[in-house]
């Protein structure tokens, strides 16, 4: 676990909306978080709660009829939403890396192994000779666990796991400083996937990169992660260190995620806990905080008012009233106890 708390990436207010036939739908929403470097972050929540849209914004890669309609993101202490394209161009790659859910869409299925990576070195290095691309791609691919020659490899000639490791080499290949890695181990089978997890571990270790893990996968999280973000409709709800999380979760959505988790140690007439609700339509979110239709301890003021992003203690932050003290909610307590 790292301890390195230098601030690699701000996220300051960053807002994605998209325009659909039935309303604006605020996929991410004025949300603020940082990370560190040499750190492994992962960010969790349900379908639809705006985790896969966070990851391309960070890249400046949403497209209509999405757009990014508010905030910063200041990397290394510059605002990338400041850059033009050719500064975009570049900072992909070279700073920012990603990893996509489903290799076998993300490579060219006419290019082989070896194209791909030195087409990717050459692209923001033109200067570099393809014979010395080669060579760079070579070592990569080799300390990735790939034989030198399945570089010569078409994509669908490879197995599930090999793919997603040419991706893994994609992303590292500039030495990119943060590589986002969106549902990556989605389409892999357990043994692979734990693997993979091995692996993004020790890149972690080899390469000095930070990792955006994002994931509907809560095992894989508490498994790699040093910290975890909670996205809930458009929000982050609660974010720190992996194990006070996973031991004590603070915010009732958290709770209910890792209370639906599966486990082996259930009695047999234990029923699995079922989160009530669905998520709810971001066209016309809830007023107040998004949770509180599903929340099992809402209150009053829930309803009335989005409560702040607050942190709680060194390195914890919560979205949530139970944690923040306003005139209402004290009056409300009062009147309860009188």
């Amino acid at each position: 676990m790292t301890t390195n708390k230098e601030i690699l990436m701000e996220i300051r207010d960053l807002s994605v909306e998209y325009t659909t036939r039935l309303g604006q739908v605020s996929a991410v929403d004025k949300i603020s978080f940082d990370i560190y470097k040499g750190e492994i972050l992962g960010l969790v929540g349900e379908s639809g709660c705006g985790k896969s849209t966070m990851g391309k914004a960070l890249m400046r890669m949403i497209q209509p009829p999405g757009k990014i309609t508010g905030g910063q993101i200041i990397f290394d202490g510059e605002d990338i939403m400041t850059y033009d394209d050719d500064q975009m161009r570049d900072f992909r790659g070279r700073r920012v890396s990603m990893i996509f859910q489903d290799p076998m869409t993300s490579l060219n299925p006419v290019q082989r192994v070896d194209e791909h990576v030195i087409e990717a070195i050459q692209v923001h290095e033109p200067e570099t000779k393809t014979e010395t691309a080669l060579k760079r791609a070579e070592k990569l691919i080799q300390k990735l666990g790939i034989r030198k020659n399945r570089m010569n490899s078409y994509p669908h000639q490879l197995s599930g796991g090999m793919r997603q490791r040419v991706m893994v080499g994609l992303g590292l290949v500039l030495n990119a400083d943060l590589i986002v890695a969106d549902e990556a181990t989605t389409s892999l089978d357990v043994i692979v996937e734990a693997k993979l997890a091995d692996q993004l571990r020790q890149i972690r270790e080899d390469f000095d990169v930070s990792l955006l893990v994002i994931t509907h996968n809560i095992a894989l999280v508490a498994e790699l992660s040093d910290r975890v973000a909670v996205m809930y409709a458009g929000h982050v709800v609660e974010i720190a260190d992996v194990e006070p999380i996973f031991d004590n979760p603070l915010h009732p959505y958290t709770k209910g995620l890792l209370d639906s988790i599966p486990n082996i140690k259930l009695d047999e007439k234990e029923v699995l806990y079922k989160m009530p609700g669905e998520p709810p339509n971001l066209t016309h979110p809830p007023s107040g905080c998004r949770f509180h239709p599903r929340c099992p301890f809402a209150m009053p003021i829930c309803s009335k008012y989005e409560p702040d992003f607050k942190e709680v203690t060194p390195g914890r932050q919560v979205k949530c009233w139970l944690y923040i003290d306003h005139p209402e909610k004290e009056q409300a307590t009062i009147e309860v106890q009188a």
